[in-house]
């Protein structure tokens, strides 16, 4: 069985997969199956898929659903692998050649029992490293901490062991498509660290359509999704009063959006979302602006 899963989550990108294929048929080490989640295209990624299966150059394994968000993509993703391994590489996105490589020999001579995974970096497509590179005295580390302690900035690259992914699936909320990844890995960081690598293991490009860039428009749309994943960020025991209290703005804005009266008696701080309310008022009212002038 191969190491790892390398899955990607699609919607309407046949255009931009291409990038992202001859990344991995160029991998050093090709210990990894490519899992598409095709999340409802009706372009013609499956027909490309198709095409790419037939040549058999790398194994590829492809799944369509019904539209169901990033989010719902990667629920199906994490029922679907079975390597000990995953990370997920978007449809805009690509690797480095030697990037499956430098994961699967850093896990197996550093992997263990006690980590969920690896944090990689990102770069941008000159390799420029976004935000800021991992510590070099640091060995491992929670994803949290990672971003709130050692200050680290700008996304990175997430490898998590299999079975652990399969915890904290993310709820679908009927007419959304949206609910913030990050649930999952704070969710983990309650009970393990990951290990860190200082190497780049994706090349990142932000497209007009990515959810990167429509975030405005997502937070408007997707407003139940929005206030679960602020209201868990709440629950976390390893954060801040202030962390606390940002959530607690986005949760009342977002319970605003949805016309949930009851969002006093279901926040798990009650005090601290009763004096973010005058802040969640003025955010609702900011983002429902710039939503409509996205």
């Amino acid at each position: 069985m191969k190491m790892l899963t390398i899955f990607t989550p699609t919607f309407n990108r046949a255009y931009c997969l291409d990038k992202c294929y001859q990344s991995l048929v160029n991998q050093t080490s090709k210990d990894f199956v490519w899992l598409i989640i095709d999340d409802g295209s009706t372009d013609h990624t499956k027909d490309l898929v198709n095409h790419w299966i037939a040549e058999k150059r790398i194994e590829i394994q492809y799944h369509w659903q019904e539209n169901q968000g990033m989010h719902g993509a990667h629920n199906t993703a994490y029922e679907l692998i079975n390597t000990e391994l995953n990370v997920c590489i978007d449809s805009d996105d690509y690797m480095p050649e030697d990037a499956v490589e430098k994961i699967v020999s850093f896990w197996k001579k550093y992997g263990n029992s006690q980590m969920s995974g690896i944090i990689g970096l990102d770069a941008f497509n000159d390799n420029k490293v976004i935000g800021t590179k991992i510590p070099e005295h640091l060995i491992s580390s929670t994803l949290f901490d990672l971003y709130y302690k050692h200050g680290v900035i700008g996304d990175k690259k997430l490898v998590y062991r299999t079975d652990l992914t399969k915890e904290f699936p993310y709820p679908i909320f009927n007419n959304e498509k949206y609910v913030g990844l990050a649930y999952k890995y704070y969710m983990l960081d309650k009970q393990y660290e990951m290990l860190l690598l200082n190497e780049v293991l994706c090349c990142v490009e932000y497209l007009p359509d990515g959810s990167s860039n429509n975030m405005f428009n997502q937070y408007r749309r997707n407003p139940k999704g929005f206030a679960f994943y602020r209201k868990e960020l709440m629950k976390l025991p390893f954060t801040s009063i202030s962390f606390k209290f940002r959530q607690a703005i986005h949760y009342v804005s977002s319970s605003l959006m949805v016309n949930n009266r009851r969002f006093l008696k279901e926040t798990p701080i009650k005090s601290l979302t009763f004096l973010a309310i005058p802040f969640g008022i003025l955010l609702y009212f900011y983002i429902s602006k710039s939503s409509r002038n996205a």
